[in-house]
């Protein structure tokens, strides 16, 4: 009985000290399930579609739940870890993510379907701000931190790039239920991992947690996001589907800010904004992705539809540019320490303006190299932008603060994807309709214009129905239309891409990290209570955190 308890000693002992980089590896597995899944249906949709027969708003539901429901929990489970601990929320959240992913994979209607994409967005919400949090806390040197933010920035990328990629294969040799099931193997191997290696972490334990301010921001996110996917899906912005989700959502989030302010133990420490390094960092990653997720839907339907490219085909042309935000990834940390966060976010907004430029010489025709070139500049510069972003914003931030800082900074991420679609969606359309409004004066029915003018993918289709000289006429007149269109959407994106250039103007001009702070052994007492070692009296000492939770030491405030 003995030996047992001994070796199970050895073991604990062994987990205390896991190296952080191990930590590291667990917090990005964490991330790549969660990544991947954001895309890993979308290549399945037409067999969902085939075997399920949801209705229109049925099957709109099936993709949008996961990240709606993802995105509006971010700031409560983030906010929660840091109240409960950040790894209990985390393990949860494998749990939860690992259930809803036999619900989904098992569905055999498309309410149910619906229901385990939502709680697969409850447990995505309760794994990524866990992972950021936790990884800011076992890297307290910024030096460091920088390094490991740019490979789970980096993981974040593959795993968002290779989910569609993932899900085809998977769909064509099984059915499209296996694209769940492989979140199966890797949960049962992350979860007892997890448990085992993961330290534990709390933030400020000051006051009660405000739950009325957490459901607040719940529904005040999932309003705005709501109502900003419906203006990106062509709803008009006085339109009742998107208006009133998007007045309600942001009625509620004034009032969440008043009360935050009121409150003497906040939610989330809205004096945060106040910081310039802060506030300028979650702007930045807003942009930043507005750009990217913007661009890559109007790239993939040029690709398609202008140059008739296969799916397969697209995926490919787009992987220089996930290849390409890889390595910005892999480099951040080497870049941020020579460059500095205002340099690095400021030439990577500047780098990507210049990409976006360069694919104003997209034609009718093919041109590879030219493309090629400008999606390698394109991820590069928006990853070099959203690491120095998010690095900035996580040092800025208290430590007790880290949850809530994490889950501000990628519901930020969620709400610059969503904008983006919106945005630049709207300024595409706006420039390819008025382009078909010579089709009437050349003998095409105005019905078929009109349904013409929606999108280029529809147009293609009254194309076909009309066949003959007027059909290929309407294609032709669309094709060119679209691409005029695709020319006034980069510049605007290249404009906005410059003012966050000029806003990166309000971040530090040069990384200051803080002396290594000094991490010294702990002794089991007779009690079983944890005790540094003796130390120097100058020595800053911060205590591994395993099992127990470990509490923010100082202010937590970055060196400035």
């Amino acid at each position: 009985m003995s030996g047992t308890t001994t070796a199970g000693a050895r073991l604990r002992r062994a987990a205390e000290g896991a190296n952080r980089w191990v930590v590291l590896v667990v917090l990005c597995l964490s991330l790549l399930v969660v990544a991947l899944d954001a895309t890993v249906l979308h290549v399945a949709v037409p067999s969902v579609t085939e075997d399920l027969r949801p209705s229109a708003t049925g099957l709109l539901w099936i993709v949008d739940a996961y990240p709606l429901v993802c995105a509006s929990l971010l700031i409560l489970f983030g906010t929660l870890g840091d109240r409960i601990g950040r790894r209990r929320v985390l393990l949860l959240g494998y749990a939860l993510f690992g259930i809803a992913s036999v619900i989904a994979a098992t569905a055999d209607t498309p309410a149910v379907l619906i229901a385990a994409r939502a709680l697969l967005g409850v447990g995505g919400a309760m794994i990524m701000p866990a992972t950021l949090s936790i990884l800011r806390q076992v890297f307290p040197d910024r030096r460091e931190r920088a390094l490991a933010i740019g490979v789970w920035t980096a993981v974040a990328a593959v795993g968002a790039a290779t989910g569609p990629v993932v899900g085809g294969f998977l769909v064509q040799h099984f059915w499209w239920g296996s694209v769940f099931l492989i979140n199966i193997p890797l949960m049962a191997v992350i979860l007892p991992l997890g448990r085992w290696l993961l330290p534990e972490s709390r933030g400020a334990q000051d006051g009660p947690w405000d739950v009325l301010g957490a459901l607040m921001a719940a529904a005040g996110v999932l309003g705005v996001v709501l109502g900003v996917k419906r203006l990106g899906g062509g709803a008009g912005l006085l339109d009742p589907v998107a208006l009133v989700p998007l007045a309600f959502g942001l009625a509620l989030l004034i009032l969440f800010v008043r009360r935050q302010k009121r409150r003497t133990h906040p939610l989330i420490d809205i004096s945060m904004f106040a910081r310039p390094a802060f506030s300028t960092a979650v702007g930045c990653i807003v942009l930043a992705m507005l750009a990217l997720v913007g661009l890559q839907l109007i790239a993939v339907q040029y690709l398609q539809l202008v140059l008739g490219l296969s799916p397969l085909e697209t995926g490919l042309r787009l992987l220089p540019l996930t290849f390409a935000a890889m390595a910005a990834g892999a480099t951040g940390s080497y870049t941020l320490r020579f460059l500095g966060p205002r340099r690095m976010v400021g030439w990577g907004f500047v780098l990507t303006a210049s990409a976006v430029l360069l694919l104003t010489s997209m034609g009718h025709h093919d041109r590879p190299v030219l493309l090629t070139a400008g999606f390698v500049l394109l991820g590069f510069g928006l990853q070099t932008t959203l690491f120095g972003a998010y690095e900035s914003m996580l040092s800025d931030a208290p430590a007790e603060r880290a949850g809530g800082a994490a889950a501000i900074g990628e519901t930020s991420y969620q709400l610059g994807a969503g904008l983006g679609i919106a945005l630049l969606g709207s300024v595409m359309n706006a420039a390819y309709a008025p382009g078909l409004a010579s089709l009437r004066e050349q003998g095409v029915p105005a019905r078929a214009g009109a349904e013409a003018s929606h999108s280029l993918g529809e147009a293609y289709q009254v194309a076909a129905q009309l066949g003959g000289p007027t059909g290929e006429l309407l294609r032709s007149t669309a094709r060119h239309a679209f691409v005029g269109g695709l020319h006034i959407t980069l510049f605007v994106s290249a404009g906005l891409l410059l003012i966050g250039a000029l806003a990166a103007l309000r971040l530090p001009r040069a990384m200051e990290c803080p002396p290594k702070e000094v991490h010294l052994p702990v002794e089991r007492t007779a009690s079983g209570t944890s005790e540094a070692a003796p130390q120097p009296p100058a020595a800053r000492v911060t205590l591994p955190a395993r099992r127990e939770p470990a509490e923010a030491t100082g202010s937590g405030r970055a060196a400035r």
